[in-house]
């Protein structure tokens, strides 16, 4: 089976581009230049060295030695926490604000969810000097004030969605209306492997860099390229995409994609897709989505506000229909217990969405000698005032 998109943006049955008229000439210039683009060789080189010099990378794969011990089994961190900015979400926007540059936009729009992909967004309009603006939730800017806050010390200007729910679903509705209205010299930079095709092909390719430098990493550590697992959290999925990029077509590695259940998946309050969702269309593209029987988008709950999104990336949806990755559903209790845990036995503070991918290890089990990969997506800093207000700290 084929797990890469095919030439009309499809995984399978998922994907394509539903925009408006107005935004086709954009979907189509991206879609018809985006990979000649990326394979230049003048492209490639400012690339890595931006990745290299600038964001850090690579990022180590860690043996988490307590952790391990106390699941009996062998648990490896891919550090994308150690990134500049905090998130894996750094290296899709050196790669996106790179082709805004090639493709003579000089004004770019973002949203975010959790804030990590705006303060990136932010952070590479502000290394090539170009205007930025952000769109995020109203709830979202409350409860990741700090990441608002960077967002403005680097120049950009930062929307408030009003409309919905107020988080990361509404934030991507205005950034489209913006987009809309200014077609011409705008890029919009979306944030996860959502959104009508090229973006999810686009933004996984530029994530596969976290995968690529994990078969070169674990070669060192354990004489092998392929672990028997690579767990990684889900809300769109970049952060999974390319973690499970180039093991996609290695079926001896098994992938592990983890959800936010909020208070519990059936309980109302909830984002895991691949248990409530159906076909449907959200931002541009064919998906699993969360909706009423009418088709309404049902809006989505979880602690972390990077995992409450009503939908998963195509890719997603289909390695959930393939069966090619298991999709578990984690609690908001059980990812900060996971994330409490992460801190006093490694001294890591992970971000929420980060510590659902941790907590699985409480409920499933590993053979002792199996070697899991997780993908540590992003540093706890962002996230102090929800761990504070739940521990009582």
């Amino acid at each position: 089976m084929k797990y890469s998109v095919d030439k009309d943006g499809y995984y399978g049955e998922f994907g394509g581009a539903f925009v408006p008229e107005m935004l086709y000439p954009n979907i189509e210039e991206l879609r018809l230049k985006y990979i000649d683009i990326m394979q230049d060789a003048d492209f490639k080189k400012e690339f890595d060295a931006l990745l290299k010099e600038y964001v850090g990378r690579p990022t180590p794969l860690y043996f988490a030695k307590r952790l391990s011990e106390k699941y009996n089994t062998k648990i490896y961190l891919k550090r994308e926490d150690l990134c500049h900015t905090g998130a894996h979400k750094i290296n899709n926007t050196i790669g996106q604000i790179l082709m805004a540059k090639r493709l003579g936009k000089n004004r770019v729009i973002a949203e975010t969810g959790a804030g990590q992909h705006g303060v990136a967004t932010a952070t590479v309009c502000a290394l090539m000097g170009i205007e930025c603006v952000v769109y995020m939730g109203e709830i979202d800017i409350a409860r990741q004030a700090p990441n608002v806050a960077r967002m403005k010390m680097l120049g950009a200007t930062v929307i408030p969605a009003l409309s919905g729910s107020r988080t990361l679903k509404d934030a991507t509705n205005e950034a489209i209306r913006d987009w809309i209205n200014n077609p011409v010299d705008t890029h919009y930079i979306i944030g996860s492997v959502v959104g009508p095709h090229p973006y999810p092909d686009m933004v996984a390719r530029f994530q596969s860099v976290i995968s690529e430098e994990i078969k070169k990493q674990l070669l060192a550590h354990e004489n092998t390229e392929d672990p028997d697992y690579v767990v990684a959290c889900v809300g769109g999925g970049s952060n999974a995409a390319g973690a499970f990029y180039h093991y996609l077509e290695n079926t001896s590695v098994k992938l592990i994609a983890v959800e936010a259940a909020g208070l519990g998946v059936h309980s109302g309050e909830s984002a895991a897709t691949s248990v409530l969702g159906n076909e449907g269309v959200i931002h541009g593209s064919k998906t699993l989505l969360m909706q009423t029987e009418d088709g309404q988008i049902t809006e989505p709950y979880s602690i972390s506000a990077g995992l409450d999104y009503p939908g998963v990336g195509p890719l997603h949806a289909y390695l959930c229909k393939t069966k090619r990755a298991e999709f578990l559903s984690i609690t908001d209790d059980e990812a900060m217990q996971a994330g409490l845990e992460l801190c006093k036995l490694e001294g890591i503070i992970p971000a929420i969405e980060s510590a659902h991918a941790l907590a699985i290890f409480k409920t499933k089990k590993f053979k002792k000698d199996a070697i899991i990969v997780l993908n540590l997506s992003g540093r706890g800093d962002k996230d102090l005032d929800t761990y504070i207000k739940y521990f009582d700290f």
